[in-house]
């Protein structure tokens, strides 16, 4: 299978939910997004690293690079390798003097020792497929040019109000959700959309 390279295009709080984070992955050289759902430490934790911030102890992640570091072990690439049930699966590429394993890890992980050391982060065509969303080329919304803005009916972005809307309605509000950068309810909306399609 074809990989196909993303990055770390962003780290956003959930506005709708407490707690949750998500963090977005980008195709390089493409308008797809893969948002991924994570946890508060988590998502501190490739911030930390996103920042270059330099802790006064080691973080997990510091600690397992420091591990890995001084035993020569080299971590290549990692590959976003598959989704069941809206769970994403990672491997960590690593190496040493005379072997190359894949270690099976969560994404976010993955993602924080990805920032740590500088790898390329990888993805197959059937995820970008069920789990990605597309961007706009000119980053505008899809309303059409003399419609007036109408406030949407869904604000908190449940599942059963997602349920009562049309494909048309679903489409354009995540339009305007992907507009104000909430990942969290693109998430739930995309995955009704494709429910639907199927």
């Amino acid at each position: 299978m074809r990989k196909i390279e993303l990055e770390i295009v962003a780290l956003s709080h959930s506005i709708t939910q407490t707690h949750s984070y998500a963090v977005v992955l980008g195709e390089v050289n493409g308008l797809r997004r893969l948002p991924i759902v994570i946890g508060g430490f988590e998502a501190q934790a490739i911030a930390v690293a996103l920042e270059k911030m330099q802790p006064s102890r080691p973080l997990t992640h510091d600690l397992m690079k420091n591990f890995m570091s001084a035993f020569n072990i080299e971590l290549h690439e990692i590959i976003i390798s598959d989704l069941q049930e809206g769970i994403f699966y990672s491997k960590l590429v690593c190496s040493s003097d005379n072997d190359t394993i894949e270690i099976d890890s969560r994404t976010s992980d993955a993602l924080a020792l990805a920032v740590r050391f500088g790898c390329p982060v990888y993805t197959y065509e059937h995820i970008l497929e069920s789990a990605g969303i597309m961007m706009e080329d000119t980053g505008t919304s899809k309303r059409r040019r003399g419609e007036e803005e109408q406030p949407h009916p869904i604000s908190s972005g449940n599942k059963d109000d997602l349920k009562s809307m049309t494909l048309e309605d679903l489409e354009t509000l995540l339009s305007e959700v992907l507009e104000q950068e909430d990942y969290i309810r693109a998430i739930a909306i995309r995955d009704e959309l494709n429910s639907r399609r199927k």
